[in-house]
């Protein structure tokens, strides 16, 4: 897979309706299997939430300020974009934990800091691909749940810092993945 990535210098707000096909190609010309990062406040009322589970909850969500992560991926499975989330997540709480010297834990697709809420992170299908929004909260306040923020680790860490982080990060590991898939030998 080939994978573009970019870092929004602007911020943008997010809502839920961003997490749409071709979002990142009509909006941000990016093409094929994308990432894009930014920063912008978090309004995802009930009737945008894509998790049932949630949404049969009546559940929302809200942050001040969050440091986004919208993608999309094109000839996947809607389980190979789960393991991609998995794997984007793990990242992040890698990359989080090395530049604030604080632990951060992932359990499933979600980082939790203190035992309070870090993030949230959602993999969708659509009829053309494979859509990935996560979210990390740089100020929480208005979460609907327990939550901290990426300045409660660390008042003076750079949230665009470390999107470009993650973003390298995972970057390197779908090239590795991809390089793994071409490098062995078949058994017959």
């Amino acid at each position: 897979m080939n994978l573009t990535t970019q870092v929004l210098e602007e911020n943008l707000p997010y809502t839920g309706p961003e997490l749409r096909p071709h979002f990142l190609l009509t909006k941000m010309g990016m093409k094929g299997s994308a990432v894009l990062g930014f920063i912008g406040p978090c309004e995802v009322k009930t009737d945008s939430m894509v998790d049932w589970e949630d949404r049969l909850a009546q559940d929302f969500i809200r942050a001040k300020l969050m440091l986004h992560f919208l993608g999309e991926f094109f000839g996947i499975s809607l389980r190979e974009g789960v393991y991609l989330q998995r794997i984007f997540m793990a990242i992040a709480g890698q990359v989080i934990t090395q530049e604030t010297k604080k632990t951060v834990l992932r359990d499933g697709d979600d980082l939790f800091f203190d035992g309070k809420k870090l993030s949230v992170s959602i993999v969708t299908a659509s009829p053309v691909s494979m859509l990935l929004h996560v979210g990390i909260n740089i100020d929480s306040e208005g979460a609907p749940v327990a939550a901290t923020g990426l300045k409660d680790l660390n008042a003076s860490l750079d949230p665009s810092k470390i999107a470009h982080l993650i973003l390298s990060a995972f970057e390197e590991e779908v090239r590795s993945v991809e390089w793994a898939c071409a490098k062995v030998r078949p058994v017959m």
